[in-house]
């Protein structure tokens, strides 16, 4: 049986995001039942208005986001779906406007980034990223090319605020 994906523009799983929400107390459960360092750094993110635990754990990047206000992006999918859990997995591609181009043959529409207020490709921190507004399985997709070192160095000499 061959299972494997065709997509030619997926590379790898670049990090899960879950909707929880307290940040640190999710941590603490992580830390306790799958070893994750207890002192890892839950970072706060104002122009998004999220706080994220991020860590490894079995070679995936996990991001653990709760929102700061009510009704922000995190919050507002908790309360949706009255639970917290997987928000979404963003998938590193190759060329971030080839990966758009093929989800939009197969009818994908794009999603505004809430903390950009940009739709389609667009820079943070780590690369150029694009929200789908379909999801998979109840999980929203994202794509991300990550920064080359000397886009990256470009980028963070632009000065541009993380979100």
């Amino acid at each position: 049986m061959n299972v494997k994906s065709d997509n030619p523009n997926v590379k790898s799983i670049k990090h899960m995001a879950f909707a929880v929400s307290d940040a640190e107390k999710a941590l603490e459960a992580y830390a306790k039942f799958l070893h994750v360092p207890a002192d890892t750094e839950v970072i706060h993110f104002p122009k998004s208005g999220n706080k994220v635990a991020l860590f490894y754990l079995g070679g995936i990047e996990y991001q653990l986001c709760q929102s700061t206000q009510e009704g922000g992006r995190f919050d507002a999918w908790i309360k949706e779906r009255g639970a917290e859990g997987l928000h979404h997995i963003c998938y590193e591609v190759d060329n971030i406007d080839d990966a758009l181009a093929h989800a939009q043959e197969q009818g994908a529409s794009l999603r505004e980034c809430k903390a950009c207020k940009k739709t389609g490709s667009h820079a943070h921190p780590e690369g150029w990223v694009a929200f789908l507004d379909n999801d998979a399985g109840g999980i929203e997709i994202e794509f991300m090319q990550v920064y080359t070192p000397e886009q990256l160095a470009a980028y963070e000499a632009s000065g541009a605020e993380a979100v």
